[in-house]
């Protein structure tokens, strides 16, 4: 566990991969509910860093546990995070997990109070979930109301002999009776910002953790 308000616990030398290349860092005018200016948090190699440390703490698990394993990541940001741990885990490991994706729009609690129906992404479980141990993967653990959904949906395709959750970053602070047994970074923002885990590719910003301002 990394927690960047005390002492980091000592990054991977691990070169930046596909997932998080390199790259200047500017920060540009966004439309909508996101401010105008990107505060970065972690760098891409600390969040590199992290992710094996995640593979890591993963593979002790799954050593000890018998029985199958999956990865299952909730759409949107869980779903590279969760190819990246498993990229980790298949390289250093020699571990290779089943992945799957999930899409939790509909299971969300807010969804009769919207004014438009959510984009709804495509939700893949390749795999027999009865008697898995099933790690569940997000970008950000903030209130705990979409995992409280993703379990909704990914008890719908069986019965998991065992959850556990991994995320990137926890922001401690919990509306419902939720934590994740694998953590990336404990950080804290003010109220009114939110967290933003950009992976390559997702805009022109370098990628990485980013605190931003949320216009509700």
């Amino acid at each position: 566990m990394i927690d960047t308000a005390g002492n980091p616990a000592v990054f991977f030398n691990r070169p930046a991969g596909k997932l998080f290349k390199k790259g200047s860092c500017r920060f540009e005018k966004r439309e909508g509910k996101m401010d105008n200016t990107l505060n970065m948090l972690c760098s891409s190699s600390e969040v590199q860093g992290a992710v094996r440390q995640l593979a890591a703490d993963i593979f002790k698990l799954i050593s000890s546990s018998s029985g199958e394993c999956a990865l299952v990541g909730i759409h949107q940001q869980g779903v590279p995070l969760a190819c990246a741990i498993k990229e980790v885990l298949e390289k250093e490991f020699k571990c290779s997990p089943d992945l799957g994706t999930l899409d939790i729009s509909m299971y969300r609690d807010d969804i009769g109070n919207r004014s438009r129906l959510p984009l709804i992404r495509e939700t893949s479980i390749p795999f027999d979930v009865n008697d898995k141990l099933i790690i569940l993967v997000d970008d950000v653990l903030s209130s705990g109301r979409t995992i409280r959904a993703a379990l909704d949906a990914l008890t719908d395709y069986g019965r998991p002999r065992l959850i556990r959750l991994a995320v990137l970053v926890d922001r401690g602070e919990p509306e419902f009776p939720i934590r994740a047994d694998f953590v990336g970074f404990n950080l804290t923002v003010p109220a009114g910002h939110k967290i933003k885990v950009l992976f390559a590719g997702d805009s022109s910003e370098e990628p990485g953790i980013y605190d931003m301002k949320w216009q509700k």
